[in-house]
């Protein structure tokens, strides 16, 4: 219960300081911008917060401060929103490089400066120029702009944009080294307390979250296809809602540019007076009156400024007369009077503006540019047009207002899509990816080969405590349950196993001694003969001799099957087998013969079992422990490594354990003797390395020896008396 709480204690202290850095972070976003304003400083100063969060707090606290910071600063400036998505590739960079401890040394530190101001000075100067279009605006690096525009070597967008990235340089150059100042004074036990994280499960170490980000698959890894489900379904939506939302701005934009155009167009035919448009045209504009509606008619173009061109015309066969035509920066105006062709463009229209008839808005490439133009014909008291007032507007500007909205309809999709993704893939790699990462390596390292190794490994798959609460939840509650099971099932198997390996031995040395029993020369000779055997084993894996063959699976088929070396004994008779007195030939050649009847015991043994396993051992140690090295042995003369390697080993053993034991033509000879004809036999008799092995091996093949006389109640030699 104290444990609990103490639990609880430490998470809520850790919760109110994630809590109180990231609205102290928010409120450094919030104070050095205005700070900056206030002392005439021309610099922004508005990431520092941003990139702070993202350094110690992760993606997801770094992108949610760089959007809140948007937010507060659109309530003073509605456009800065649009400038979101620089916040938040900002603070995706921020945490990026913070996690590849970029901000750990003043070098590396330093080096990330170009690469914010890009995002800041460059990409914003674009997007700038999307949003407002050339020119240069009232913003902090107006001044700095406009001298390099005057100086003549630079056009107005990259005067700009120059201006743009050296303001930024310097901005993100402070910004960058107030935030490794911030981090080196933030005491280090607190930093990892700042990272922000989700865990649904014991966290994982930095090793093991690599290992489940970078986990090797088949194909696409689960948290790759993920993102790119979200990426592929977010720019499905941006296309989507682009596509629409350009429809309809681009309808809407020309309805209202319409409406415009027709308005200006109106508004010029009210102030014209019909029956005085001859005057107009013979008085010119040293008329009080003319230059009275001329001014009138300046003041409704100002009124509008998509309003380009705002004239009125009086048609006839010979073409167009103008009445009144306005002077703007670029085209001057024509004088009152003057007959001009009717242009290409209003050809088709001509027969209708010769009879007087409203035609609709027109849409066509002029001598100007494209433009939208509207005619508004003025009528007389008696009914008859006597001219039209028109009114142009550049298509152009329909299509940088379409690209200015949709820039911003892009801004604010970008800026919420990495927020999005950040979100997302933060939920995922807590609730999905992290612990079926945990549950995979830990299966992948489960130990099965001891029960040291089973235990442990259920503790650590037990120990993962995965509370997501859905399926994974149900998946890993399953997973613990049978695994548990099987290895409970397992060590079951395993007792039953090692009893039955138990009883097989037991059984092998009931059968040996059988057939010793029917030997009275041979003692405990079976016995001893298996324990030098593992003896010899032992001590050549140890030198690295045979390394390859002598596995401890090896080791242990031989050394439990060598008690069945002399099986073949049980085909030869007693008189042959106790015989006091040296051996005839024919009965010699019968006693040989225990060989190769051992192999024939042995393969039907082999017949009756699907896994012949140490069986093949044994039945090459039947067979061949009386061929010799020099290929002088029997039954089949094979000679060197040809001889397999088990019955190498039991020859060494069994000759000196006939050496060194009792019998009833002879007495044991002494163990240093012994020793001595197994050297001299080593390279004819014996394979040298094995009876190299044996000879080093003394001390313990006396301790073999020994034991074994003793359970024969025998009491140990003394040797050294018998030398």
């Amino acid at each position: 219960m104290n444990s609990a709480k103490t639990s609880d204690s430490k998470d809520n202290r850790s919760r109110a300081l994630k809590i109180a850095f990231f609205a102290g972070a928010v409120i450094i976003n919030f104070i050095l911008p205005r700070a900056a304003t206030y002392f005439g400083v021309p610099l922004y100063l508005d990431n520092v917060g941003t990139l702070l969060a993202a350094v110690l707090g992760g993606y997801l606290p770094g992108i949610l401060v760089g959007y809140l910071n948007n937010i507060i600063n659109m309530q003073g400036n509605p456009g800065n929103a649009y400038y979101v998505v620089l916040s938040t590739m900002i603070a995706a960079t921020g945490t990026y490089l913070g996690r590849k401890g970029w901000f750990d040394k003043w070098g590396k530190a330093i080096l990330t400066i170009p690469i914010f101001a890009f995002i800041g000075g460059a990409l914003g100067s674009v997007l700038t120029y999307l949003l407002y279009g050339f020119g240069i605006g009232e913003g902090i690096s107006a001044s700095f702009a406009r001298s390099l525009f005057e100086s003549g070597k630079l056009s107005v967008f990259w005067a700009q944009m120059l201006s743009d990235i050296v303001i930024d340089l310097i901005d993100k150059g402070i910004t960058v080294v107030l935030v490794v100042i911030i981090i080196k004074l933030i005491p280090d036990r607190l930093k990892p307390g700042l990272w922000v994280t989700g865990w649904r499960q014991a966290p994982l170490s930095e090793e093991g979250i690599y290992d489940a980000k970078h986990n090797l698959t088949r194909s696409f890894s689960l948290r790759s296809k993920i993102i790119t489900i979200i990426t592929v379904i977010m720019v499905c939506v941006a296309i989507v809602t682009t596509f629409i939302s350009y429809i309809i701005y681009r309808n809407f934009a020309m309805e209202q540019y319409t409406y415009n155009c027709s308005s200006a167009a109106k508004l010029a035919a009210n102030l014209i007076e019909p029956d005085k448009v001859d005057e107009y045209l013979t008085g010119g504009d040293d008329s009080a009156e003319y230059r009275k509606i001329e001014a009138r008619l300046e003041g409704i173009r100002k009124g509008d400024p998509d309003i380009e061109f705002l004239y009125v015309y009086k048609f006839s066969e010979d073409g167009v007369t103008v009445v009144f035509d306005l002077d703007t920066p670029e085209v001057p105006g024509v004088a009152p009077g003057t007959v001009i062709p009717i242009e290409e463009y209003l050809l088709p229209y001509k027969d209708d503006l010769l009879a007087g008839n409203k035609i609709e808005p027109l849409l066509d490439d002029t001598d100007y540019g494209q433009l939208m133009t509207v005619f508004e014909p003025v009528f007389d008291s008696a009914g008859n047009c006597v001219c039209y007032a028109a009114a142009d507007i550049l298509v152009e500007n329909i299509r940088l207002a379409t690209l200015n909205y949709m820039t911003k309809v892009f801004s604010l999709f970008m800026g919420f899509y990495i927020f999005i993704l950040a979100l997302c893939i933060w939920l995922v790699d807590y609730h999905l990816i992290y612990p079926i990462a945990a549950m995979t390596m830990s299966a992948r390292k489960f130990a099965y080969d001891s029960e040291e190794g089973r235990d442990k490994s259920v503790d650590r798959l037990q120990h993962l405590d995965i509370a997501t609460g859905d399926e994974i939840e149900n998946l890993y509650e399953s997973l613990s349950k049978t695994i548990a099971e099987t290895v409970g099932y397992l060590e079951d198997v395993e007792a039953k196993g090692e009893e039955i390996s138990h009883m097989q031995n037991g059984l092998i040395y009931v059968l040996a001694d059988m057939v010793e029993s029917r030997d009275k020369n041979t003692g405990d000779h079976v016995r001893k003969t298996a324990a030098y055997v593992r003896l010899i084993m032992k001590k050549m894996k140890e030198k690295g001799i045979y390394a390859d063959v002598l596995t401890d699976e090896y080791i242990n088929d031989v050394a439990n099957s060598a008690p069945l070396h002399d099986v073949g004994k049980i085909m030869v008779s007693d008189t042959i087998l106790n015989k006091a007195g040296k051996l005839s030939d024919e009965e010699f050649a019968k006693m040989k013969s225990h060989t190769t009847a051992g192999e024939k015991v042995i393969e039907s043994a082999m017949s009756l079992v699907s896994d012949s396993g140490y069986l093949k051992e044994a039945k090459n140690l039947a067979t061949y422990h009386h061929e010799r090295w020099d290929g002088k042995g029997y039954p089949s003369g094979k000679a060197g490594e040809d001889i397999p390697l088990s019955a190498r080993i039991m020859a060494v053993a069994d000759v000196f354990d006939a050496l060194v034991s009792k019998r009833s033509y002879k007495e044991p000879f002494p163990f240093d003797k012994a020793m001595q004809i197994i050297e001299e036999g080593a390279g004819t008799q014996f394979d040298p390395q094995i009876a190299a092995i044996f000879i080093q091996s003394q001390d313990e093949v006396k301790e073999i020896l020994a034991a074994h006389e003793l359970m024969l109640g025998q009491g140990i030699r003394n040797f050294e008396d018998q030398d």
